[in-house]
């Protein structure tokens, strides 16, 4: 069977996604200082889980959520159990650990609350695309991960995913040996490689203009400063001066909230570039997986010539056994009906290995193909949503410029 069936044990009964059975929100971040495990002092933050059952907000009951603290860490180690266990799915990125494609203003430090709180709605974002998913959302150890504080730890590592994870190792040197690559995953994988770049060149264009638009707008605040000195000279305009002064005090003012805003639709495009590594991965299995099946085709290959070469006594390719054997004389028949039985059970070994290998392989593409496609519609959906938004805050952002230049011409035309 493919991997990632074998995970099965894993998953809670019932068809429907956990997120129609479970509200789940991340609702705040708090910071905390305490020792890490070198026994060193650390501060660190925690975020806040509260989940409440669907069922009993729709009975018309209001109950209080239960609740638990997780740290990104802990965030970090499902994410990692969910890419072992499930090497066929998507599986939804984190938010960045630290803030990265910064403008001048933006803080890289990764305790700063504005940087908290981005993170904070991340990893809301994160686990409500994981208990949205169809297979991801029915899995025992996510369901541990928002209801049980203790021992959750303990209970992943029993899985024993660490040990597959190994194979994800191997995934990374397979390509370059894979004989037959299926074309479909080499060419995700190229679609990868581009929207990693794409989504890369589109923040570091969005960080630029950031850095030129807070200095456009707050230098604004100078006609401001301005405006107010020189209307203290001015008995008959002084008024409407000191008016339009504040409209553009106001303005420069401005730029703060509409960059904050700004930074919510940067974070849905750094979504899609840490997708891109998500989708790499399920390309890579395959290709591990690719390969083991080669392996085992060519190692039963193989051992046929080898029962052909003794069952003929003809040896068609130079080996060193065969010039020992024309050296010092053929082995006994004994030895060759041994060697024979030991070929025929390594056959059938082999031909078992390489029925499973194919069938595993035929399951991967079967289930990864359906979630690359989920993937990519909902890429395109949520990547038009992101860019639209975008669009309309821009042109709300321009519409509240000329409302600022058009209340100071009001006060000009009133001097």
């Amino acid at each position: 069977t493919c991997i990632g069936r074998e995970s099965n044990p894993g998953q809670l009964l019932g068809s429907s996604t956990l997120l129609r059975r479970l509200e789940i929100s991340v609702a705040e971040a708090e910071k905390r200082t305490g020792k890490n495990t070198v026994n060193m002092q650390e501060t660190f933050t925690v975020y806040l889980i509260e989940t409440r059952p669907i069922d009993a907000i729709t009975d018309g009951h209001n109950p209080a959520p239960d609740s638990l603290w997780r740290r990104y860490s802990e965030f970090e180690l499902l994410r990692n159990y969910l890419l072992v266990t499930y090497p066929f799915i998507v599986v939804p990125p984190l938010p960045e650990k630290r803030a990265e494609f910064v403008w001048h203003k933006l803080s890289a430090d990764n305790l700063d609350p504005d940087f908290v709180e981005r993170r904070r709605v991340g990893l809301e974002n994160f686990l409500l695309r994981v208990a949205s998913h169809s297979v991801l959302s029915n899995d025992k150890i996510l369901y541990h991960f928002l209801t049980e504080e203790h021992e959750w730890k303990e209970v992943v590592y029993e899985t024993g995913f660490q040990a597959k994870a190994d194979s994800r190792i191997k995934a990374l040197s397979a390509t370059f040996r894979v004989k037959n690559p299926d074309k479909r995953f080499t060419e995700m994988r190229h679609y990868s490689d581009e929207l990693q770049s794409i989504t890369s060149q589109l923040l570091r264009v969005r960080a630029r203009v950031a850095d030129r638009l807070y200095g456009v707008y707050k230098v604004h605040g100078n006609y401001g400063r301005v405006f107010s000195e020189w209307s203290a000279i001015e008995k008959e305009m002084g008024d409407g001066l000191q008016s339009a002064g504040h409209h553009m005090d106001a303005y420069a003012a401005s730029v703060d909230d509409i960059l904050e805003e700004e930074e919510h639709y940067a974070d849905q495009l750094k979504e899609y570039l840490f997708y891109a590594e998500a989708l790499r991965a399920v390309c890579r299995k395959h290709e591990l997986i690719q390969y083991e099946l080669e392996t085992a085709s060519s190692d039963l290959v193989s051992k046929k010539h080898q029962r052909e070469e003794l069952a003929t006594g003809m040896v068609r390719t130079f080996s060193f056994k065969g010039m020992t054997n024309k050296l010092f004389g053929q082995e006994a028949p004994e030895q060759r009906e041994a060697r024979l039985g030991l070929l025929e059970e390594q056959i059938v070994e082999g031909e078992e290995t390489v029925k499973e290998k194919t069938s595993e392989c035929q399951e991967y593409v079967k289930d990864a193909w359906v979630d690359i496609q989920r993937f990519k519609e909902q890429k395109d959906r949520d990547l038009r949503e992101a860019l639209v938004s975008y669009a309309v805050m821009q042109i709300s952002m321009c519409k509240k410029g000329i409302q600022v230049w058009t209340n100071a011409k009001e006060c000009f035309q009133k001097m």
